[in-house]
């Protein structure tokens, strides 16, 4: 998304990006301290953080039909994971915010271990848990472990709902005022779509930090997760968000927030 502001390939007037690359469980965290100016987020971990920032409109990463797995070394009834031990990327994740709204009643019944995400596929592999809740391109790979999915939550959730589910987003902290946040936004959505309008070249900058992914299955990631969901939620992008933060409040999951600010 951010190659065009990364490389410097885009005038910026004014201001200056520094690029700081991290999981997004840790930008969930840093966000509820309000340390970051513009982080991704989770849209889970999003009513944590409202108070201190607003969604822009640009940036999110919609999971239409597909989205975060639950996996295992065979595949699991849902009501065989109660009391099961599952291997989750982080607290303030969309994908155990999903996970948890999935299993539902079964849910007050498993073990959470935070794993980092990317070590979660070799952690069931090696049974140190009895499934896992995978993000990012393990959602590609997790085969290649002889592993087997149990829950695709991206297809629970769209036919649960006939909605994209909403995964992650970026957000804008609100004390840098209305004019500074609406001159942001644009540039990151500029950004957004100079990546997409030189998608071979910022591919091959995003491999640089894709954990071994080939071109062939990086290419096929971002193709998931940057498109034109990212470019503006749209109203039914925003439809979405409003569901699951809403289901989450009244199953007791998230904090009930008032209002979703966009930017």
């Amino acid at each position: 998304m951010f190659y065009g502001l990364a490389k410097k390939l885009l005038p910026t007037g004014p201001y200056h990006f520094e690029h700081v690359l991290q999981d997004i469980e840790t930008l969930n965290q840093r966000a509820r301290k309000g340390e970051l100016e513009i982080t991704a987020v989770s849209i889970g971990a999003y009513p944590y953080v409202a108070d201190k920032y607003a969604l822009t409109s640009c940036g999110s990463s919609m999971g239409d039909g597909y989205g975060p797995m639950v996996i295992a070394p065979r595949r699991w009834k849902r009501e065989e994971l109660v009391g099961k031990t599952i291997a989750i990327p982080g607290r303030l994740t969309t994908a155990y915010l999903a996970l948890q709204l999935w299993l539902g009643e079964a849910g007050k019944a498993f073990e959470a271990v935070e794993v980092p995400f990317d070590q979660i596929p070799r952690y069931v592999k090696d049974a140190k848990a009895d499934a896992g809740l995978i993000i990012h391109e393990g959602q590609l790979t997790y085969g290649q472990l002889g592993l087997e999915l149990t829950v695709d939550l991206g297809a629970w959730w769209q036919s649960e709902t006939g909605l994209p589910l909403p995964l992650g987003g970026n957000c804008i902290r609100k004390d840098l005022g209305a004019k500074v946040m609406q001159e942001v936004t644009d540039l990151l959505k500029r950004s957004i779509q100079f990546s997409l309008d030189h998608r071979p070249e910022a591919v091959q900058y995003a491999l640089q930090f894709g954990r071994d992914l080939d071109p062939k299955l990086a290419d096929q990631f971002v193709g998931m997760y940057v498109n034109q969901w990212t470019l503006d939620y749209g109203p039914r992008g925003k439809e979405a968000i409003a569901t699951l933060l809403n289901r989450g409040a009244k199953a007791g999951l998230v904090p009930g927030i008032e209002r979703i600010e966009f930017e």
